[in-house]
């Protein structure tokens, strides 16, 4: 899969943009601040629904503006699509696939991206919510109707704090609620699905990670991953993470939901107490090891650099090898210049042979030569002719 053309308009500090994109590596660069990273951003927020930057989609939209617009004209092999997503301020997001509506959610199903930005060492050295975003995302690519799923989890655990809250400012904190087995029930069935599907993919992702970090590293260390289960924990109302949540095997879905049960029987009065769900998906983590130490406090800056760039290498093998509409579009923001030469040539080695890779650089020679065959330049919001002073 390659996207073909690109065109913005009101997105970020765009008024309006039209790019071609060329198979294979597409370069965009230009000084800090001018609007590359918002040019791979419409693009990665088309897969996924989401801006690795920011948390929500106002600040996607051109000041002074009631609504953005992001086309991408998508190819593979000899079919094309249009994927257009208007963001709206004030309104429900709206979005077309040759020009026939569909629901914004159903765009991962069209377009498959996987991005790598600084902002990735979080993977390593951040908070659990982090990592089970990470998780998610690849595998709301992967099986796009996930995201519903996603969508139905988060829907129940508002509702249930909801319920736990009132409860507690209502001094009914011993009485049953009947609503609240109803409210259990759901929060179990969507719960379990969730964790059984994370168990799986990380699995599924171990073995490319071992692979891409020695690709990138040049060493023979064994990074390792693994799904940690709020619902397994002995103390799963801790908010200590260390001991709040304990390693999973490969439990079947069935144990994963009798688990989720006890679990909540085991929390209830602390439930009650604070007016919170306090097991579940949303509180699991994902332990990543390197020599079987915690990579978060024992990995130096290089190593854990190496591991989150092995990470999402990882997630686009997965996806290509699982893919019937091609390679995902591997997108690298602002990595060349944290990386030395020796990793930025692996790294370039790595990417070479994805259908399309996109990158965005401040400095052009911080890019190896083998990934400026198509070079875009930017400057304060426009796409320019002639080079830049970068």
């Amino acid at each position: 899969m390659i996207v073909r053309h690109l065109s913005l308009t009101d997105f970020r500090n765009y008024e309006t943009a039209e790019v071609e994109l060329a198979p294979g590596p597409n370069l965009f660069v230009g000084s800090n601040g001018q609007g590359k990273t918002n040019l791979v951003e419409s693009l990665g927020y088309l897969s996924t629904l989401g801006s690795h930057r920011v948390s929500t989609d106002h600040a996607l939209i051109r000041a002074g503006r009631d609504s953005a617009i992001v086309r991408a004209r998508l190819g593979h092999e000899e079919r094309e699509l249009l994927v257009e997503l208007q963001l709206n301020r004030a309104a429900a997001n709206r979005a077309q696939v040759n020009r026939a509506a569909v629901k914004p959610r159903d765009l991962p199903r069209y377009i498959s991206t996987v991005l790598f930005a600084p902002e990735d060492l979080a993977l390593i050295r951040g908070e659990p919510s982090t990592r089970r975003r990470f998780v998610d995302a690849l595998l709301g690519a992967k099986t796009p109707r996930l995201l519903g799923v996603f969508a139905d989890y988060e829907r129940v655990l508002k509702q249930r704090n909801a319920l736990l809250k009132s409860a507690r400012a209502s001094g009914l904190r011993d009485a049953k609620l009947p609503t609240l087995e109803l409210w259990n029930e759901r929060l179990v069935e969507l719960g379990a699905e969730i964790m059984a599907e994370r168990i799986a993919v990380v699995a599924a992702l171990a073995p490319f990670v071992r692979e891409a970090y020695q690709a990138v590293a040049g060493s023979e260390q064994e990074p390792a991953l693994e799904v940690v289960l709020s619902v397994l924990a002995e103390h799963p109302e801790s908010d200590d993470e260390e001991t709040g949540t304990v390693s999973a095997g490969s439990p079947t879905r069935e144990a994963l939901a009798e688990a989720f049960r006890v679990a909540l029987e085991r929390v209830a009065r602390a439930e009650r107490d604070r007016g919170i769900t306090l097991c579940g998906p949303h509180r699991d983590d994902v332990l990543f090891t390197l020599n079987g130490l915690p990579a978060k406090g024992y990995a130096s800056h290089g190593e854990s650099w190496s591991f989150a760039l092995a990470l999402k290498l990882s997630c686009a093998e997965l996806l290509r090898s699982d893919s019937s509409t091609g390679d995902p579009i591997v997108i690298l923001d602002d990595v060349f210049a944290e990386l030395d030469q020796r990793r930025r040539a692996r790294l370039a080695d790595a990417v070479k042979d994805y259908e399309q890779v996109l990158i965005t650089a401040a400095v052009y020679d911080d890019v190896p030569d083998a990934l400026t065959a198509h070079t875009v330049r930017i400057q304060a919001g426009r796409i320019v002719e002639e080079p830049v002073d970068v």
